[in-house]
């Protein structure tokens, strides 16, 4: 089968297109002919060698997370999943292949009306969207700053913030036109990226009560500044690196503010409650109460141009790759 490596760390002139045997699913496991492969940050992450030292090598098969129909299924499973279309998250690799296998429980079959594509911009960054705001405890009438708003974790934190009466969302982004979309979507400031202000003739909130943080980087700290006594500061990735090491230090600094600094992982969240939101969130979408946003479907052989996209910076929402 047709699948994409990484032949060396760094740049995506470093992804390869390679032939792979057919996996099997083990017990417990499912096999699924993708129609739809999400293309994350974590990807890149990967990618660029930034996560070696957690046992990440060279010839890694990346992807987490595809959509497709079940072709076969491994010991201990229920026949029934056979020839059903669902969403599989695969773990951290498998899924920029043909065919790929993922355990049982981290499958859902898809509603009606969900295209593979809108399933795997929604299935994985809508559940971290979900519980990062419970993380923050986000209240009813609290200002919100979404940074790094453009991709599909960010978009929908947006709308669901809005929806949970946020008394102002604002977001990061660095475009005017993004800005456009984003407050399409429940967004009612737009700064740019360093949090200065990017709506012509408008200042910047002074404060924030929560920030949703899937940026990272070294500007961080300049974020947790922003917070209002009080504030919950939630990061839920390092799309643009690792912070400072001292970063905490800025906590410190302002501690008579009592200010919460907190890292979210959705792997934390029981996969019953995970498949839960899930499942509510596709159905949303089905009823065009949540949107996703697709910014291209490319063929799989294509996985280094949408990399080379994700580190320009071009990306509104999600790739999504087809077989």
């Amino acid at each position: 089968m047709k699948a994409v490596v990484i032949r060396k760390f760094g740049d995506p002139g470093g992804l390869e297109v390679v032939d792979l045997p057919v996996p099997v699913p083990a017990a417990g496991q499912v096999r699924i002919a993708t129609e739809a492969i999400g293309v994350g940050g974590v990807d890149a992450v990967i990618r660029r060698g930034t996560l070696a030292a957690y046992g990440f090598r060279e010839g890694h098969l990346l992807g987490s997370e595809v959509a497709g129909v079940v072709t076969a299924v491994g010991e201990g499973v229920d026949a029934s999943w056979a020839g059903r279309r669902v969403w599989a998250f695969t773990g951290l690799s498998g899924g920029y292949a043909e065919q790929a296998v993922a355990p049982v429980e981290e499958i859902l079959a898809l509603p009606d009306g969900l295209s593979g594509a809108d399933a795997v911009t929604l299935g994985g960054s809508g559940v971290v969207a979900h519980f990062a705001l419970d993380r923050a405890r986000l209240a009813p009438g609290e200002t919100v700053l979404v940074r790094g708003a453009a991709g599909s974790i960010g978009i929908t934190a947006v709308q669901l913030a809005a929806g949970r009466g946020a008394g102002a969302v604002a977001v990061t982004t660095s475009s005017a036109e993004r800005g456009v979309l984003l407050r399409d979507l429940g967004a009612t400031q737009v700064l740019d990226r360093s949090g200065g202000s990017g709506d012509s003739g408008r200042e910047a909130p002074a404060g924030f009560d929560v920030v949703i943080d899937v940026v990272g980087g070294p500007q961080l700290p300049l974020f947790l500044d922003r917070l209002n006594a009080n504030g919950r500061y939630v990061a839920v990735g390092v799309v643009g690196g690792p912070p400072p090491a001292d970063f905490g230090v800025r906590l410190m600094d302002a501690f008579r503010r009592s200010l919460s600094f907190a890292t979210f992982s959705s792997d934390t969240v029981p996969g019953s409650d995970r498949q839960a939101v899930r499942s509510s969130q596709f159905s949303e979408a089905v009823r065009g109460e949540l949107h996703t946003v697709v910014h291209e479907v490319l063929p799989l052989e294509q996985a280094a141009l949408a990399h080379r996209a994700m580190d320009a910076g071009e990306v509104f929402g999600r790739v999504v790759l087809t077989p």
